[in-house]
C-alpha cells in the first residue's frame, strides 16, 4: 500500500488545528474538519479514521517540527539560548508557522484537559530546554531564557508589539556572558 498523500494529511491536521484554536476541541468534528480542509469525509476517514487519530496527528506533526527545531537550536552559530529568544517572536505578530499553529492547538488542549496534549508539550519544552541547558551549563539560567522565549512567543502570537528584541537579545547575551565570565568558563 502506498503512503497517503503529504499535504492532504498536513491540510486535514491544519483544519482541525485552526477549528481547535478558534472554538475547542468540541468544534472540531469530523464533519467540520472536513469541510474546513476542502476535502470528503470519506477522505478525511482515509488519512484519519477517527478524531482522536487527528490529535495523534497532531501532536506526531508538533514532535517531528520541535526536534527539527531543537537541532537547529544546537547547531545555531549564534547558540541555543539566541536562536530560541529570537525564533520565540512569532513571524507576522500572530500569524507564524506550523510549529506555532501545533503548539497553539496543544495548549488549547492541555487547556480542556487533553493529557496527550500535555504530555506532548512537556515533552517538547523539556527537550528545548536541555538544548539551552547544554549551552548554558545552568538548569536555572536556561530555564529563565526558556520563560523569556516563550513570553515573547506570548505576546507576539497575541499581536502585542515586541519592538525591542535587539535590545532583549543584547542583555540576555550580557547576563549570560558574566554568569559564564564569573563561573570561570
Amino acid at each position: 500500500m502506498t503512503e497517503p498523500r503529504t499535504d492532504t494529511r498536513d491540510r486535514l491536521i491544519d483544519a482541525y488545528c485552526e477549528l481547535v484554536a478558534a472554538s475547542g476541541a468540541r468544534s472540531a468534528t469530523l464533519d467540520a474538519v472536513a469541510a474546513r480542509a476542502g476535502v470528503s469525509k470519506g477522505g478525511l476517514l482515509y488519512h484519519f479514521g477517527s478524531k482522536d487519530a487527528l490529535l495523534s496527528g497532531v501532536l506526531d506533526r508538533l514532535r517531528r517540527l520541535a526536534a527539527a527545531d531543537t537541532e537547529a537550536m544546537r547547531a545555531a552559530p549564534e547558540g541555543a539560548a539566541h536562536y530560541y529568544v529570537r525564533t520565540s517572536v512569532v513571524a507576522g505578530a500572530g500569524g507564524g508557522d506550523t510549529m506555532d499553529k501545533d503548539v497553539i492547538t496543544v495548549l488549547r488542549l492541555a487547556q480542556e484537559g487533553e493529557e496527550r496534549a500535555v504530555e506532548a508539550y512537556r515533552e517538547v519544552s523539556e527537550n528545548w530546554r536541555a538544548a539551552l541547558e547544554e549551552q548554558l551549563g545552568d538548569r536555572t539560567l536556561s530555564r529563565i531564557v526558556q520563560l523569556l522565549g516563550d513570553g515573547l512567543w506570548m505576546n507576539s502570537s497575541m499581536h502585542v508589539p515586541v519592538d525591542d528584541l535587539e535590545e532583549v537579545i543584547e542583555r540576555l547575551e550580557e547576563v549570560i556572558g558574566s554568569r559564564h565570565a564569573a563561573s570561570g568558563g
